[in-house]
This record gives C-alpha cells, sequence and structure tokens, in this order.
C-alpha cells in the first residue's frame, strides 16, 4: 500500500479569489494533479488546501476510479481545509482545532489579537487495509509566509518582520503541540501494535523545532544507532520517514531557489518497521520538478498543477 501527503495549492473552482481565474486554467490544474495521482496511486492521500468540497470531487472524477473523501469542516479564513482521499471506507474519528487544554490563546498580531485554535481544523480518520485498521491524522501547521497588516506581504521596517516571524512562530509551535495531542489519542500508549501514521504540511523541515514537538519522546530516530534497539518510548513515539527518501529527491518544495522538505509523514512504531520504501513526487524515476516559489502566493494563482511535491511511504 502506498500512503501519502500532497499540498493541492489552492484547490478553488474558477471564480474565487484564490484559484484559477478561469475554466481553462482549472482544467489545467486538475490534469497536472490528475496525472500525477495516477502514477502515484495512492491507497490513501492526506491532502491540504482544498478550497472547496466541489474542487476535490472533480478531482478525483479526472482521476477516475473509486474513492472516498473526508474533509475537515474547519477550514481557514482563506477557505482551505484538510482532507483525506482513500480507496478504502473512511471513519472519521475527530475533526478539531482544539489547543490542549492547558495551553492559552497565543499572540497573533501587534494588536494584541490572539488565536485560541488552530488556524484549520486537524482531521483524525480510520480505515481498513489489507493489514488491518490504519489511523491517520493530517494537518496542515501556520505558514512561514508572513503576512502584515493591510493584507501586505512585504514588512514596513525589520522590527515588524521579527514581530510577525514570532507571532507565525508562536501559532506554529501551538499548532505542533495540538497536533502531538491528537497523535497520543490516536496511539493510545499502543504504537508498537497500532498503525499510525501523522500526515502534512507542517511548514517547516525535519530539525525544526515544531516538527520535533510531533515526533513524541526523542531517540531512536531511522538511520541512528538507537533504531533498532527497543525501548519505553517506542508505544508513543512517532517516525519522520524523511531519512528513507533518496537524498536528491529529499525536499517538496523550492522557497526562493532553495529546496526544503516541509511535507511530512510521522509513523508509529508498527508502522515504521514495515516501510519498505519512500519518496518524493509521483514515484516514477522522472526529475522532481517544482517551481521557486517566492513570498507573493498570488504570482502563482493561474499556474497548472502544485508548488509542492506529494511525499510517500510504502507499506509491506
Amino acid at each position: 500500500m502506498l500512503l501519502g501527503t500532497w499540498n493541492l495549492e489552492n484547490l478553488y473552482r474558477p471564480g474565487s479569489g484564490f484559484g484559477p481565474k478561469d475554466k481553462a486554467a482549472y482544467e489545467a490544474k486538475l490534469a497536472a494533479l490528475a496525472a500525477v495521482l495516477t502514477v502515484l496511486d495512492p491507497g490513501l492521500l492526506g491532502v491540504q488546501e482544498v478550497g472547496e468540497p466541489e474542487a476535490l470531487t472533480d478531482l478525483l472524477e479526472t482521476v477516475g476510479g473509486a474513492w472516498h473523501a473526508a474533509l475537515s469542516a474547519h477550514p481557514d479564513g482563506r477557505g482551505i481545509r484538510v482532507g483525506v482521499i482513500s480507496r478504502t471506507p473512511l471513519e472519521v474519528l475527530a475533526d478539531t482545532r482544539a489547543y490542549p487544554a492547558q495551553l492559552r490563546p497565543v499572540q497573533t498580531d501587534d494588536s494584541g489579537a490572539a488565536s485560541d485554535g488552530t488556524g484549520r481544523g486537524l482531521l483524525a480518520v480510520e480505515t481498513v487495509t489489507a493489514t488491518g485498521p490504519l489511523r491517520v491524522a493530517v494537518a496542515h501547521l501556520k505558514s512561514k509566509l508572513l503576512t502584515y497588516p493591510g493584507d501586505r506581504f512585504f514588512p514596513r521596517d525589520e522590527g515588524e518582520r521579527a514581530r510577525y516571524g514570532a507571532y507565525a512562530l508562536y501559532r506554529r509551535a501551538a499548532e505542533a503541540a495540538a497536533l502531538r495531542a491528537l497523535a497520543d489519542d490516536l496511539l493510545a500508549g499502543d504504537g508498537r501494535e497500532r498503525d499510525v501514521a501523522v500526515l502534512g504540511d507542517l511548514n517547516d523541515e525535519v530539525q525544526a523545532a515544531t516538527t520535533q514537538i510531533v515526533l513524541g519522546p526523542p531517540g531512536s530516530e531511522i538511520g541512528t544507532p538507537g533504531f533498532e534497539a527497543p525501548d519505553k518510548g517506542d508505544a508513543d513515539r512517532l517516525w519522520d520517514v524523511a531519512p528513507l527518501i533518496p537524498a536528491d529527491r529529499r525536499y517538496s518544495r523550492v522557497d526562493s531557489g532553495r529546496r526544503e522538505l516541509i511535507d511530512h509523514i510521522l509513523t508509529s512504531h508498527r508502522l515504521t518497521h514495515r516501510l519498505s520504501a519512500a519518496g518524493t513526487g509521483s514515484g516514477a524515476r522522472e526529475e522532481l520538478r517544482l517551481p521557486s516559489v517566492g513570498p507573493d502566493p498570488a504570482t502563482r494563482r493561474n499556474e497548472p498543477g502544485s508548488d509542492h511535491a506529494p511525499v510517500w511511504v510504502r507499506i509491506d
């Protein structure tokens, strides 16, 4: 089975303020996305930036075949949300934007306004595969892209840039804590026996503090001497599959010319030890070509495909 995650980049029908401007651009986007999905052929895929449920339906009809889908009912202010598409039926276990009870709201701007929950809902589903139940959480954490009052993408000065960078980091860290709490619920202290995966655009790289929050107990990372040595943290730990991705393909986005892996798959102990391969892109041997994006997302509004590559693992 192939399990993956993919940010579809503003999947809207024409006419919204964020998606393609006309039918031709929309159909080109659907065709480009569908071509990747057809080659990738995932058993289950977490998706991000679904702007309209109808647009996801259009995409799956373009791909063809039988699909099951679940979407979060908690989009952000732009209207994008996370979801799951699967070849097997899905049961929604949770759809939440709540921070852990002990975590206070976090400051979001110079006015002192605060966020009391994740900007986009965290969705958890269960499906049954050939090897038993699989529980999956899908997330899209706060972007590193900074926005300023008046819908600006550029700061007035470096002090403003620094403050808004801090606000974005506060939010992403709080959202990572909320995602970790959801993962704890799915693991139920039994990661040695449960197949659990966390999928999503975490908007930071493998060693970032926010990404590390989601992993749980430290130690035993893939590729380290402790990986094969059982310890008491295995029941609660998640493993980032990044080290299994070939080094020359270990990126899912290109930001201002710099390759970065910000889309992640984290797996429980039982699942980690059944992974046979990992990668980015369609899974074919083609060169991984991604556009380089900058600070203004509007420049890609009419472009086909996505500015992210899928990240995937194969499970035996």
